[in-house]
């Protein structure tokens, strides 16, 4: 995948990330860069989001630890143990209380 193919999916995982939490009415603050992006719940607890280009992944840093997701077939898959980004995250957000489904 070129570094260009890598960031055209990449944008389109963290618009998809910004949508789910713009129309959840849960109370989630989260700021992006379009690099990475921090999400802040109401107990002060986060989720960090950033796209990874040297490995091109994106990478997910949570309390209860650190995934890496790549590109295969058109879903952001972890090569540690097979999850799926988006269902990752909602497992995520649910630990935080709050639940959003993306």
């Amino acid at each position: 995948m070129t570094e260009h193919e890598f960031n055209v999916a990449a944008d389109a995982a963290f618009r998809r990330i910004e949508q789910a939490n713009d129309n959840s009415d849960q109370d989630i603050d989260y700021d992006s860069n379009g690099v990475v992006m921090e999400i802040e719940f109401e107990n002060g607890n986060k989720i960090i989001v950033n796209r990874h280009l040297p490995n091109q992944e994106i990478w997910l840093a949570a309390k209860s630890g650190g995934f890496h997701y790549a590109l295969q077939d058109d879903h952001w898959l972890s090569q540690r143990d097979g999850s799926e980004l988006f269902s990752k995250l909602t497992e995520l957000f649910a630990e935080q209380g709050a639940d959003i489904h993306f």
